[in-house]
């Protein structure tokens, strides 16, 4: 029988935990909410990198691995794939497509902290969706900026910024509101793909604004590889 170590923390892992049931565990690093509601065993914290989790996975008779974690998280997915090689278990993948520039778009594309700043130094009011990266550098905002920072993480206001705590997904219609209260200027974003936080861009789109996107980091090689939910359930129930 199979027993399935899903390594979450993303909308889209959540629907694939509430198909597993008491036979398979969730792996969740402990951001956000846990959910309660699941069949499967839910397993909260880390392993202590690769080697860890490679003695987790043959403590707990683990015969396959679904990383369906968040597409910037890229050390997790290597330990995945590493781990999996050396407990000699499959390593499947639920990789979500990059969002596609539009017509109209305006992304400047950037690949560290260094060159986010430096994108944003025409900028006043940039809207940050990046998750907890920025609450590090609050201390360091130039003094022609004003930062609204949305995250997970509940974090005081800072002497010129705004934290705001909430959990996508987000609508056209709540983004359009928050622009225009905001009016920000530029929009700084990762590529994360998926349906739960694209609306901001329509609504950069709308308003001609920029988006200074982070790129995708490089992922390891796995077994398989799905772009879709519904594709990685099919394949599980053929396995079943």
């Amino acid at each position: 029988m199979t027993r399935i170590l899903l390594l979450g923390g993303t909308g889209d892992a959540l629907r694939i935990a509430r198909q597993l049931d008491s036979t398979h565990v969730y792996s969740l690093a402990g951001l956000g909410k846990v959910p309660d509601d699941l069949a499967c065993a839910v397993r909260v914290g880390g392993f202590g990198g690769s080697e860890g989790m490679a003695q987790y996975i043959a403590d707990e008779r683990i015969s396959m691995v679904i990383d369906a974690t968040h597409p910037y998280a890229a050390q997790i997915s290597a330990n995945a794939a590493h781990a999996s090689r050396a407990a000699h278990v499959p390593c499947w993948a639920l990789r979500r497509p990059a969002w596609q520039p539009q017509a109209g778009d305006d992304w400047r594309m950037v690949g560290n902290w260094n060159e986010l700043t430096a994108a944003l130094a025409p900028f006043r009011k940039p809207l940050f969706t990046l998750g907890r990266e920025p609450l590090a550098h609050l201390d360091e905002i130039p003094v022609h900026q004003f930062w609204t920072v949305r995250c997970l993480d509940p974090h005081q206001d800072a002497t010129r910024a705004r934290i705001i705590a909430t959990r996508g997904p987000f609508t056209l219609e709540g983004e359009r509101a928050l622009f225009a209260l905001q009016a920000f200027d530029v929009v700084v974003s990762k590529n994360s793909g998926g349906g739960a936080t694209e609306a901001k861009l329509e609504v950069a789109r709308e308003r001609r604004l920029p988006v200074v996107m982070l790129r995708r980091p490089d992922l390891p090689a796995v077994d398989r590889e799905f772009d879709s939910v519904d594709d990685l359930l099919d394949a599980l129930r053929v396995l079943a």
